[in-house]
């Protein structure tokens, strides 16, 4: 997406701070809650309908939040919490891979049906533009993932071509969010400890193929970063 996951963290604890300042920042805070409840029950609210859950008047709602995107984008960003400040110290790649994956599959499973509220959105919105009736409506953008995928590799950038950096950013993008839960949970029902171990498994593998071929063809990586 196109606000930085650093951003959106900052965002995330502005509205934390703002939460305890008088009653404006409770409305907001208030209208957040009942968005994230309707979320969890699997339910991708307008304006109107959190207006409604949460007895606040229409006009108020959209002070707060200008479009259904907004408000479900401020619902996500509750939902990645700690996702969104993910660090690391390790150098070595596939570690810091692996670390952040243990971070975040645990949290998003937690929101599950928050994240899926949130793909039906964004799925409901792409199908809308293609027949040419989504209009004005700001769109809901996705992509915290491409920041951090980039931060857990970061260790590589420079030490492999900068096509090869980005396309294993890529593949790794594709085993990582809500949509692996999708897949391995819902389509060949694996519980938790199973889901965490494929994903993990594809991860570590694809880190050290692109290292690997990073080195075949002459990428610069040197047998110490393929070991690790």
């Amino acid at each position: 997406m196109d606000v930085s996951r650093q951003q959106a963290a900052a965002a995330s604890d502005d509205l934390g701070e703002r939460a305890e300042r008088g009653p404006r920042a409770r409305t907001k805070r208030l209208m957040l809650e009942t968005a994230t409840r309707l979320m969890q029950a699997g339910v991708t609210p307008s304006v109107s309908e959190v207006a409604e859950a949460a007895e606040v008047s229409r006009a108020t709602a959209y002070r707060y939040f200008p479009s259904q995107a907004a408000l479900v984008q401020a619902v996500v960003d509750e939902g990645l919490g700690p996702i969104l400040t993910w660090r690391s110290t390790s150098a070595d790649a596939g570690r810091r891979v692996a670390e952040l994956f243990d971070t975040a599959i645990p949290r998003i499973e937690a929101f599950e049906a928050t994240f899926k509220a949130a793909l039906k959105l964004s799925l409901d919105q792409w199908a809308r533009r293609q027949a040419g009736t989504l209009g004005g409506e700001p769109a809901f953008t996705r992509g915290h993932r491409v920041d951090l995928l980039k931060e857990a590799i970061a260790p590589l950038k420079g030490r492999m071509p900068p096509r090869d950096f980005k396309r294993l950013a890529q593949a790794l993008s594709l085993i990582f969010g809500v949509e692996v839960l999708i897949v391995l949970k819902d389509i060949w029902g694996l519980d938790s400890r199973r889901t965490m171990s494929v994903a993990q498994w594809a991860a570590a593998a694809l880190v050290r193929a692109a290292i690997a071929e990073s080195v075949d063809e002459g990428g610069g990586i040197g047998a110490t970063a393929v070991a690790e």
